[in-house]
C-alpha cells in the first residue's frame, strides 16, 4: 500500500476570504511518529473568583479521589485518571495590602506576584504566566493568546487604592499592560475563524453564514478526498463541531435580540425588517450562565485543537456581585462567601462552585474524546482551574483550590490527588510551564522551585 500523502499541519479551508483552521489528522506533518513531530502542549487557565467550601471541594484521601470523589468534581469523574488535585498551594501574601482581597485574588493568579505598592494608582505588577507562554510560543500560531471572560471588565473599585484594572484582569503582558479579555462569542468566533483584511483585522462580522460556509464547505469536500477514512470521519466531527458552536451563538444573540425588545414594550412580530435592532447586545444576567459558558468552551476548544493558539485564559467570573438564577436563587456570588457557616448559605456557595467546575469539566470531557496523535487533545494540553482565595468568608490564601486536567503531552504524572505539596502558586505556575516546554528563565513571582511531586518521571 502506497503512503498517504503529507499534508502541511498549518493547512486551512478557504472560502472568499474566510478561513478555517484544520485540526491534527493523521496525514498532518507532526502525525508521523517521531519524538520531533509530537502534537505541541497546551496551556488554559480557567478561573472563578471567592475560594471553595474546602470540604466539598477536597478529597478526602489520596485513596477517595477516585473511590468518593467530593460533590465538586463529580462531573470529573470520567476522566479522573487524566487529573490532578493538589493541596498546600499558598497564595501570595497580601501584606500591605490587606484591605484588597478581591483586587489581588485575580491580579496576582498567575502573576504570583502583589503590585508595586509606590504606584498602587497605575497598573504595575509583572508579566502574567499566559503571557510568558505567549512569547515563546506565540510567533508559531495565528494568535499569541487567547483571552476569554464571562463579564466586561468594566468594574470600578479601588481597594487600597490599587487600580481598578486589578479586580477584573488576570493576563498581564507586561508589568504595566493589562491585557482585556473578549466577552463576546460572537467576536471570539471572528477571531478564529473570520475574513481577514489588511494586517490580519477581521473584516467580515459573520464568517460561517450560510453562503460562506458553503464555499469553505466546498474546499472540504475536495480535501477530503485526499484523505484516509479516519482522517475523513475527523473532519467531519470538526466541520460538525464548528457549526454547532455557530448555530448556539446566533441562538443566544437571538434571543438577547427579544429580550431587549420586549424591555423596551416593542413586539417583535411586528418590527419592520428594515427596523434597527436594539443597540445593547448582551448576555442577560437572567439568561442561561451555562450554555454562554459552554459555547466561550467550545471557542477555546476548537482555538486549541486548530492550533490557532496554544494558551489561553477564560475568567469565569470576576469578584463584582455575579448571580446564578439558573441554580434557582438570585443570591450574589460575593454575599453567599460571607456565610459565617450557615447552612443555607454554605450550601449555595457550594452549587456555585460545583457549577463552576461543571462548566470546566464540559470542555475537558469533550477534549478527551477528540482524537489527535497517537491520544486525545486532553493528553496534548494542560489545562488548569483554580481559584485567587481558599475561602471567600475568611478571605485566607493558605491554600488555594486547584484543579488541573490534561497530561501536558506525558510530562504530568495524573490521575491523583497529593495531599501536602507545601508549595506556592509561583511554584506551580513555573512547573506548568516547563511541563508545557516553555523555558522559564527566572521564577514566576514568589516561586522558589518546581513542584516535582507532580511531574511525571522521564
Amino acid at each position: 500500500m502506497g503512503r498517504q500523502p503529507m499534508i502541511n499541519r498549518r493547512a486551512i479551508l478557504k472560502g472568499a476570504g474566510v478561513s478555517l483552521g484544520l485540526p491534527l489528522l493523521e496525514s498532518h506533518a507532526w502525525a508521523a511518529g517521531s519524538p520531533a513531530t509530537k502534537p505541541p502542549v497546551r496551556v488554559a487557565f480557567m478561573y472563578m473568583p471567592h475560594g471553595v467550601i474546602m470540604d466539598q471541594f477536597w478529597p478526602t484521601s489520596p485513596e477517595a479521589f477516585h473511590e468518593s470523589p467530593p460533590p465538586a468534581i463529580e462531573s470529573l469523574r470520567p476522566i479522573l485518571d487524566q487529573c490532578l488535585m493538589m493541596k498546600g498551594i499558598s497564595g501570595v501574601p497580601i501584606t500591605p495590602f490587606a484591605g484588597a482581597p478581591h483586587a489581588l485574588e485575580l491580579s496576582t493568579w498567575l502573576t504570583a506576584t502583589l503590585p508595586d505598592a509606590d504606584t498602587r494608582g497605575r497598573v504595575n505588577i509583572a508579566i502574567s504566566a499566559d503571557q510568558i507562554m505567549a512569547n515563546y510560543v506565540g510567533a508559531r500560531t495565528l494568535l499569541p493568546s487567547l483571552e476569554l471572560a464571562t463579564m466586561p471588565q468594566t468594574w470600578k473599585e479601588n481597594q487600597a487604592g490599587l487600580h481598578e484594572a486589578y479586580y477584573s484582569h488576570c493576563s498581564y503582558r507586561s508589568p504595566t499592560q493589562p491585557v482585556p479579555a473578549e466577552t463576546d462569542p460572537r467576536n471570539v468566533l471572528n477571531r478564529l475563524f473570520g475574513k481577514k483584511g489588511e494586517a490580519g483585522r477581521v473584516t467580515h462580522a459573520n464568517p460561517l453564514d450560510r453562503k460562506m460556509l458553503d464555499r469553505v464547505l466546498a474546499g472540504a469536500r475536495d480535501l477530503r478526498k485526499t484523505l484516509a477514512s479516519s482522517d475523513q470521519q475527523k473532519l467531519d466531527q470538526y466541520l460538525d463541531s464548528v457549526r454547532a458552536v455557530e448555530r448556539r451563538i446566533a441562538a443566544i444573540e437571538q434571543r438577547q435580540k427579544e429580550a431587549a425588545l420586549k424591555k423596551s414594550g416593542a413586539r417583535s412580530t411586528n418590527r419592520n425588517v428594515n427596523d434597527s435592532l436594539p443597540i445593547e447586545v448582551r448576555i442577560p444576567e437572567g439568561d442561561k450562565r451555562s450554555e454562554y459558558m459552554q459555547v466561550m468552551c467550545d471557542l477555546n476548544v476548537l482555538a486549541f485543537q486548530t492550533d490557532t493558539t496554544r494558551v489561553s485564559t477564560y475568567i469565569g467570573s470576576t469578584p463584582n456581585g455575579v448571580s446564578y438564577p439558573e441554580l434557582g436563587f438570585t443570591d450574589k456570588h460575593h454575599s453567599q462567601t460571607h456565610h459565617k457557616n450557615r447552612k443555607e448559605m454554605v450550601d449555595k456557595v457550594a452549587a456555585i462552585t460545583k457549577f463552576n467546575i461543571d462548566q470546566f469539566a464540559y470542555m475537558v470531557n469533550k477534549m478527551a474524546t477528540l482524537r489527535e496523535g497517537d491520544g486525545t487533545l486532553l493528553d496534548n494540553c494542560i489545562m488548569m482551574w483554580g481559584s485567587g482565595l481558599e475561602d471567600g468568608d475568611k478571605h485566607s490564601r493558605e491554600n488555594l483550590p486547584f484543579i488541573i486536567a490534561g497530561r501536558g503531552g506525558g510530562a504530568l504524572n495524573t490521575g491523583r490527588f497529593v495531599d501536602n505539596v507545601k508549595s506556592n502558586q509561583g511554584d506551580l505556575l513555573t512547573t506548568l510551564l516547563s511541563c508545557a516546554g516553555v523555558p522559564v528563565d527566572r521564577p514566576i513571582g514568589i516561586a522558589t522551585k518546581q513542584i516535582k511531586e507532580i511531574v511525571a518521571e522521564s
